[in-house]
This record gives C-alpha cells, structure tokens and sequence, in this order.
C-alpha cells in the first residue's frame, strides 16, 4: 500500500554495489560469468546504475581480479556502470576498457586509511588527485567514497569535523559525487542529519551527496530515511544484502537494495525498479553463492511464492 510521507524527493536513484562491494567480501570465487550475468539482471531489473567491479591490483581485493574480463561482458549494457580504481595505474586499466565512471576511495579516520590504503588520509587524498583530475580530462564521471564516516573499529565515534574535512577536499578535488559510508553501521538517524547539515555549512551542496549504510545494528533504513528527508537522492544498497568490508571484520552486510525499494515503494518515491525483478535476481545469486539472502524484503517475498 502507497503512502506518500511528507517532505520526501518525488524520486531516488539507487547506486547498486552488489556486484562489486557485495561479491568482493566472497570467500570463494565467484566465476566471471555468473558475476557478469548478475549485473545483467540487476540492470534488467531497472537499476540504473550497477557498480561493476574494481581495478584494485588482486593481491588485495582477489575476488575482483577478473576485472579485466568482466568489464567487457557487461560495458554495452545501457546503463551506468562505474568501477572502482585506487590510483592511476587502476585508471589506465579502467580507460583501456571504455569506463565512462570511476570511483575513488578515502577514509575519514587514519587508523582506516592505514588498515586499507596503507597510507594516511593526507597521503591517500594525495594520491587520488591526478587519478581524479586525468579522469575529468578524460570525461569521466569520478565518485569520492569515504568511509567510516560515523564510526571506527579503531577510533571510535568519529567527529563530524573530521567527516567534513576529508569531504571537502574530495569535493574540492573535483569528485562529482560524495558517497558517505558508514562502515561499521553504527549511525543513527539524528548523526546523519548532523552530518548533512554540517557538510551543508562548508559548502558541500546535498545534491553531490550520496549514502551507504550498513545494518549491523538495523539503523540502515532509518539512517536512510533521515537522509532523503535532508534532500538526499542518491542511495547506495546492494542486491540481497550481500558484502561487508574485508578491513574492517565488525562490518556487515549493506543494506539491501530490496529492503530499500520496498521502503520507497510504500512511500510513493520513484526508483525504476522492478521488486520483484530484484527480488527473483537475489534469489538466483544466493543459489550460486550457496546459502540464503540476509534481505528481509527477498526472504518474505520468496516465501509467499
């Protein structure tokens, strides 16, 4: 049943991670082909964009070392396919394949940025400027992921000064987009909005903004919800719940799309998807991943069929 909530964007656009973030925390090699079948039906399923996969060197991410042989399977379909890449070296990777977007990461806290990059977070954002600046040459679209956006394994509860530090200079290095994730799934919904607001303050427009929350504590949805009723209209899920993150071992899976689109449904907010699409897509990847989906959403409505 459709009930409009007040206050709310008339529609949102869904940033799929399945097929990257959720796969790359697989304990067993998931085969090129199903990975390229997967973005096939999450895009028939009407998801617009489908983040396909990481040109991050496979000693670090091994799931994702096919890069080189998915992306092509998958790079005619019409949609958008962004791919992650760490450096240059992973951007001329990605270029030599036709990507037409590319996200980054960053970390808002040193003891992340350490654990995934290796380096700290000045360092880290020194090494993707000429990533991001050679990709707007190149007329690509660029991302700027940050994690541990409201909390840390190491560090804590993380400041929101801190937060919007490392944002603004994502922004200001030319990142279209900001995806601010919560890594460990430990915000509440009056955090998001305090960081909403405060990234408003230093002249972070929310229309650059995206989120990505994870459920560990089942705040997901109502994180999400304070989000859209800021403004936000970007957010990120994946299909069936499916990923963590391989550096930080209290993260788990993201919000699934499923849950998402069932919310926004009931809401009457647009997304172009097909739930129950989406919903049979997740049961086919869980079939070949061995074990059920986490959603909530995809286990009641496989349930009834």
């Amino acid at each position: 049943m459709t009930v409009p909530g007040t206050g709310l964007p008339a529609r949102v656009r869904i940033h799929e991670v399945g097929a990257r973030d959720g796969l790359q925390n697989e304990k067993t090699a998931v085969p090129t082909e199903v990975k390229a079948e997967f973005v096939r039906r999450l895009a028939a399923a009407g998801l617009g964009t489908v983040e396909a996969t990481s040109f991050v060197h496979p000693k670090w991410v091994p799931q994702l070392a096919d890069a080189e042989d998915l992306f092509p399977l998958v790079r005619d379909l019409p949609v958008r396919l962004p791919v992650l890449v760490p450096n240059e070296r992973g951007l001329d990777r990605a270029l030599a394949l036709g990507a037409r977007e590319i996200a980054v990461f960053a970390s808002a806290t040193e003891s992340f940025a350490k654990a995934n990059l290796n380096r700290t977070v000045d360092e880290s954002l020194a090494l993707f400027a000429p990533t991001v600046v050679r990709a707007m040459e190149a007329g690509l679209k660029v991302r700027g992921y940050l994690s541990m956006c409201f909390g840390d394994p190491w560090e804590g509860p993380v400041p929101v000064e801190q937060v919007v530090k490392v944002a603004k200079a994502l922004a200001d290095m030319g990142c279209d987009e900001l995806s601010l994730g919560d890594t460990i799934g430990v915000a509440t919904p009056g955090h998001v909005e305090a960081l909403l607001t405060a990234l408003n303050e230093a002249g972070v427009p929310t229309s650059r903004i995206a989120v990505h929350f994870h459920d560990t504590y089942g705040q997901a949805l109502s994180n999400t919800l304070a989000a859209l009723r800021h403004g936000v209209t970007t957010v990120d899920a994946s299909a069936g719940g499916l990923g963590g993150c391989p550096y930080a071992k209290s993260a788990t899976g993201n919000l699934a799309t499923e849950d998402l689109v069932w919310m926004l449904d009931g809401l009457g907010i647009e997304t172009g998807v097909d739930l129950a699409a989406l919903t049979a897509t997740s049961v086919w990847m869980a079939e070949q991943l061995g074990r059920p989906s986490p959603s909530r959403t995809v286990r009641a409505l496989s349930h009834k069929e």
